[in-house]
């Protein structure tokens, strides 16, 4: 056999062997990939879907991410499981299930996998308004959203002034000037 047509197979068969596999994962990631479901860890999945339907009406989509689109329903979810008391447990499950029907009610429609966070908003705000006992959490859960929005990673890194390493002290500074007009991430 021919040195050259040797040295040429080799170099054409080590070709293939690295142009396969990155073709491959080319193709495979121009696949539509599945949105991740969430399944809640303390809620039931139908206070769960009423607990992304509040967080979105509290900090629906602006300029800014949704706060469902930074997963506070998870954060939140997470922390009632695992910080709250249980009358504060109790309290939560109670307004969201409140809410929900509510929404049902107000919306006419027979699932809560139907509602929309227009259907929720108006009953939000209604409880944030309102001044009765078993209302009154519903300005907790509002707390707790923006808590939980403003201590995202994304949110304080790439929406409110952050600067990881500060550099110079200005002192006569103005903050519009220095921060674009963000407020400061913690």
């Amino acid at each position: 056999m021919d040195r050259r047509k040797a040295l040429m197979q080799m170099g054409m068969s080590l070709g293939y062997v690295v142009a396969v596999p990155t073709f491959v994962s080319i193709l495979q990631s121009c696949k539509d990939k599945k949105k991740e479901v969430w399944t809640p860890i303390f809620f039931t999945k139908a206070q769960g879907i009423t607990l992304i339907g509040v967080v979105d009406s509290i900090l629906p989509k602006t300029d800014t991410p949704s706060a469902s689109e930074v997963n506070v329903h998870v954060f939140l979810d997470n922390f009632a499981a695992n910080v709250m008391e249980k009358k504060q447990q109790k309290d939560f499950k109670a307004i969201l299930d409140l809410i929900a029907e509510k929404a049902l009610k107000s919306s006419e429609k027979d699932n809560i996998v139907a509602l929309t966070e227009k259907d929720i908003a108006p009953i939000v705000l209604m409880f944030l308004k309102d001044k009765e006992k078993d209302k009154a959490f519903a300005k907790k859960v509002r707390e707790l959203t923006i808590w939980g929005y403003k201590c995202n990673e994304y949110i304080g890194e790439e929406v409110l002034a952050y600067l990881p390493v500060p550099g110079e002290f200005i002192a006569c500074g103005s903050v519009e000037k220095l921060t674009e007009g963000k407020a400061w991430s913690i």
